[in-house]
C-alpha cells in the first residue's frame, strides 16, 4: 500500500498512470478507481491516448453504461483481455471479476470509504494486488493508515515546470 500526495495539478494521475503499464507489462491488470463519472471519463481519455500505439487496451467501467457494453467490458475483464481498467465504485461490485489484478489506484482516496478502497485487495486475499492511493487532501486517516496499514506515503515535493494555475 502506497500513497501519493501532493497539490492539485502537480502530476499524481501521471505517476499513477505510469505504474499501470508496468504492472501490464509484468503479466498484470490495472485498475484505476475514480469517486466519479466525469473523473473516470477524463482518466479513460488520457490513458487512451498515451497507449493508443501499444498493444494495451484499456476500458472504462461506470453506473452509467448500457447493459450490452457492460457486460462486454465485464467479460473481457474476466478473460484478461482488458490491460487497464477506469471506473468508479462500479470496479468493487460483486461481479466484477479479473484474470489477474496487480494494481489498484484509487484517485482522490478520501471520497471512498475504507471498506470501498479495500475491496478489490480483499476480493482478491489469495494473491492481493498492490495498491496506490492518491489525494490532494491529507487527512488524519493518512497518520491512522500509515501507523495500522503499513501505507508508505510519497510526496510530490515539487510542481511540473510550466504547470497552468489551478482554477477552484
Amino acid at each position: 500500500l502506497d500513497r501519493i500526495e501532493r497539490d492539485l495539478g502537480c502530476g499524481k494521475t501521471v505517476w499513477s498512470v505510469l505504474g499501470c503499464p508496468v504492472a501490464v507489462g509484468n503479466g498484470y491488470q490495472a485498475a484505476l478507481m475514480a469517486p466519479t463519472e466525469d473523473l473516470a471519463k477524463q482518466h479513460y481519455e488520457t490513458i487512451t491516448k498515451l497507449t493508443k500505439d501499444t498493444p494495451i487496451h484499456v476500458a472504462m467501467l461506470v453506473g452509467g453504461q448500457g447493459k450490452k457494453l457492460r457486460n462486454e467490458v465485464l467479460a473481457d475483464l474476466a478473460e484478461g483481455r482488458t490491460n487497464i481498467i477506469i471506473g468508479t465504485h462500479a470496479l468493487i461490485e460483486e461481479k466484477v471479476a479479473f484474470e489477474k489484478l496487480g494494481l489498484v489506484v484509487a484517485d482522490e482516496q478520501h471520497k471512498f470509504g475504507v471498506a470501498q478502497r479495500k475491496a478489490l485487495h480483499d476480493k482478491y486475499h489469495d494473491a492481493p494486488p498492490a495498491i496506490l492511493i492518491m489525494t490532494a487532501t491529507p487527512i488524519p486517516q493518512t497518520l491512522a493508515l500509515t501507523l495500522y496499514q503499513d501505507l508508505d506515503v510519497s510526496t510530490i515535493d515539487e510542481v511540473p515546470p510550466r504547470r497552468q494555475q489551478i482554477a477552484q
